[in-house]
């Protein structure tokens, strides 16, 4: 029975209602596979805090208790005084250790996929990366073949450059880049989907500078999509990105962008909660909820659970 590994992630979050609440939901034989890389001691006093009752126990490994349905804990330390005000220093190093200590178990044929809980992604200590590139390094990954796919079981998205400032995209744009993530963006596709995936490429600039000769449509984008369409990928592009989520969505399987909020943002107005965060092309299968930390709903109950559920049914699915 291959375990599943939940990285609890950033203290100052909402992580521990969404756990708590997803855990009520799951049912005992799945809850017997899932071990949560955490702080032992923060996590209760959370839950306490919180006023949720569930039993927590401390765990050595994933070998440990392993018929147990109690919530499992590998536990990293952690010093706080207050569990959801947790300095940027010590927040910063457990994340760090966590993370280290999900993708040196993972790598390992016993698990099936991680699920890191929202993670503010100045605590990873190195500028413009998220989890996605903390885990594509530790796997050794120079080409940026790395994918971000936000998947929904109707539509996926992924962003070719992922946390960039957007006077950074355009000088980051590279040919071998964009073939590099297309390919391994259709090949999981392919795989999971049992058939040929339909895939729009956008192009970078409003009305895709007119496809203007110095353009990075004409310099890289075009070029990129001729090339693989000779490795017979069904793509298509460069298309035109403000009006391709009026509903010409609906005749593709993914929409690949050249930026971050360029198809993340039209993809949350139209699929809210109802999506996750897939890493594709590392050494095993990395997801995460849709969403951030969000401190100011920490407290309060409103945490929305849902893109926390369709992770676990992801990893459950295809890991």
């Amino acid at each position: 029975m291959k375990k599943i590994i939940i990285v609890g992630g950033d203290p100052n979050s909402i992580n521990s209602e969404i756990i708590f609440k997803s855990w009520k939901k799951i049912n005992k034989s799945l809850k017997k596979r899932i071990y949560i890389i955490s702080s032992f001691s923060l996590l209760k006093n959370q839950f306490k805090k919180l006023g949720y009752k569930v039993q927590v126990v401390r765990v050595k490994n994933i070998y440990d208790k392993e018929n147990n349905s109690s919530l499992k804990v590998i536990d990293v330390k952690l010093n706080f005084k207050n569990s959801f005000k947790v300095p940027k220093k010590l927040s910063s190093d457990f994340i760090i250790k966590s993370l280290n200590l999900a993708h040196k178990l993972s790598i390992t044929k016993n698990i099936s996929g991680i699920i890191n809980c929202s993670i503010n992604k100045s605590l990873l200590k190195k500028s413009k990366i998220g989890v996605t590139e903390f885990f594509a390094s530790k796997c050794g990954i120079t080409d940026n073949s790395e994918a971000m796919l936000i998947w929904n079981k109707s539509l996926s998205v992924s962003p070719v450059t992922t946390h960039l400032d957007i006077q950074d995209v355009s000088k980051n744009l590279k040919k071998k880049i964009i073939i590099n993530k297309v390919k391994t963006i259709n090949f999981w596709l392919r795989k999971k989907l049992k058939r040929k995936p339909k895939i729009a490429l956008l192009g970078l600039n409003p009305h895709n500078a007119e496809f203007r000769k110095n353009s990075e449509e004409n310099k890289i984008i075009i070029p990129a999509i001729n090339e693989l369409k000779k490795s017979k990928i069904y793509v298509k592009g460069p298309l035109v990105a403000d009006t391709i989520f009026i509903k010409d969505y609906k005749n593709f399987d993914v929409i690949v962008g050249m930026y971050h909020d360029q198809v993340i943002a039209p993809f949350k107005s139209i699929y809210k909660f109802d999506a996750i965060n897939i890493t594709l092309g590392l050494k095993y299968l990395r997801v995460s909820p849709d969403h951030g930390t969000a401190i100011d709903l920490i407290g309060k109950n409103k945490a929305n659970i849902e893109s926390f559920l369709q992770c676990i049914k992801v990893i459950k699915k295809f890991g």
